[in-house]
């Protein structure tokens, strides 16, 4: 375990740093199936995971929503000079972080310090808490996994970012995101994030449809370029995300990201960073989207969160389905985990959670269910007769005919004289049940 980092207040009073103490712990402010230095499949948990805590969800989310004005209220959120303010909330955030022993942390640039819409003053005020990062993650060894930009909620970006259609916005994107971009690369950041929370369109009546999206590629690959000049080694990721808050977004599902990504040569450099709540409002599970990305070779990052099956909207609530998350973990060891990124818990303790606990009792809740759904999945992988069955499954195609047909050495006549020659093919189960049954066994 790390070194707890305070400032000159102790915010999160009374409560020590969390401590795996195993399953038959009752300790709610300790790990039960966490144990960072447990290896599984080749790997520590630690190693596996990558854990992140999303410092807009955890530091500046005042449990306001559509009906309701903010039910939190902060203790470093008293100052009145906007950079002191956001000293004290990075004071707060490392306390936490190292509490709870994550060894990285996500941003936003507008999370780290409020912005206004001088576009110097913000360089300026973003200037100044980038230093005081950097002595912070010095001290900590806490690490910055990505940063990135909001794009999405200042009245100017309305109709779009880099896909707005007027051409003094994109300026204003363009730079926000070199001021994100520099203090990703002066903390170090291992990877940058691009979530295109507007990049879409409410009507096709005034849209422009295919020159916004050729804007959206110039624009990351302008962005791109300026990254590597500057020294950046990292990925990029997109985050795929439907609807909300656009009725038609662009970076809809990972198929579609990927499509675009090899429609305008970005594949290189962008990988997928994934969100679970994003899968399921584009109809998907996440191990579906999982499953595309990994099968692209683009798998990442994971945005760790779970939706709520009544709502129609992202409620980002935290991920406490072992069983949903065990057959994500499949996806995830059988791909050989994340490319770069790591698991980044953006989500938000309820608008009711008022107590400083809560969100401790919500990061231990999701880094427990992680760790306890790749253990499953490991033995499941290891012990049972999982893999075995989809191979047999496809074992047509590993010899013979099938095999040439995958090789491309049949011809369409060939699939003809093959049908005839060979008659009506026997009905195969695909045992969905004994399958589901099979999972069950191991939760």
């Amino acid at each position: 375990m790390g070194n707890i980092l305070s400032g000159e207040t102790e915010f999160f009073k009374g409560i020590g740093q969390i401590q795996y103490e195993g399953p038959q712990s009752n300790n709610p402010l300790a790990f039960r199936w966490y144990d960072e230095n447990l290896v599984v499949a080749g790997k520590t948990l630690k190693e596996h995971f990558r854990f992140a805590c999303a410092y807009w969800h955890s530091f500046c989310g005042t449990g306001a929503d559509p009906f309701g004005g903010p039910s939190h209220f902060f203790p470093w959120d008293k100052k009145s000079d906007p950079v002191e303010r956001a000293k004290d909330k990075m004071d707060a955030a490392f306390e936490f972080i190292t509490k709870m022993n994550l060894p990285y942390y996500c941003f936003h640039d507008v999370d780290l310090v409020d912005y206004g819409n001088d576009v110097l003053e913000n360089e300026r005020r973003l200037q100044a808490i980038v230093d005081y990062a950097k002595q912070k993650q010095a001290d900590s060894g806490v690490k910055l996994l990505w940063g990135t930009s909001n794009l999405f909620s200042n009245p100017r970006y309305m109709n779009g970012a880099s896909t707005n259609p007027d051409f003094h916005v994109l300026t204003h994107a363009g730079a926000q995101v070199k001021a994100a971009l520099d203090a990703t690369i002066a903390l170090d950041g291992e990877n940058y994030v691009f979530w295109g929370g507007r990049e879409g369109y409410m009507t096709l009546l005034n849209t422009d449809m295919k020159r916004e999206q050729e804007h959206f590629a110039r624009f990351l690959h302008t962005a791109k370029d300026y990254a590597r000049k500057n020294g950046f080694k990292g990925n990029f990721f997109i985050e795929p995300k439907p609807c909300e808050p656009t009725k038609h977004q662009y970076d809809y599902d990972a198929a579609t990201v990927i499509g675009f990504l090899r429609q305008y040569d970005l594949l290189d450099d962008f990988k997928l960073n994934l969100e679970v709540n994003h899968a399921t409002l584009a109809g998907h599970t996440f191990q579906h989207e999982m499953q595309v990305a990994a099968d692209a070779g683009l798998l990442g990052s994971m945005d760790a969160n779970r939706g709520d099956y009544q709502n129609g909207w992202d409620t980002d609530q935290f991920p406490n389905n072992v069983g949903e998350l065990t057959e994500c973990m499949l996806v995830f060891l059988e791909a050989g985990g994340l490319k770069g990124g790591g698991v980044n818990f953006d989500a938000k303790i309820r608008r009711n959670s008022t107590d400083k606990e809560d969100l401790f009792y919500a990061h231990v809740g999701g880094m427990d269910t992680f760790a306890r759904a790749l253990i499953i999945a490991d033995n499941v992988l290891q012990k049972s007769d999982y893999k075995k069955f989809r191979q047999d499954r496809y074992a047509s195609f590993d010899a013979g005919k099938g095999k040439a047909f995958e090789e491309g050495k049949l011809t369409l006549e060939d699939l003809r004289a093959f049908a005839i020659e060979n008659g009506e093919p026997a009905t195969r189960s695909g045992k969905q049940e004994y399958l589901e049954n099979l999972l069950n066994r191991y939760l």
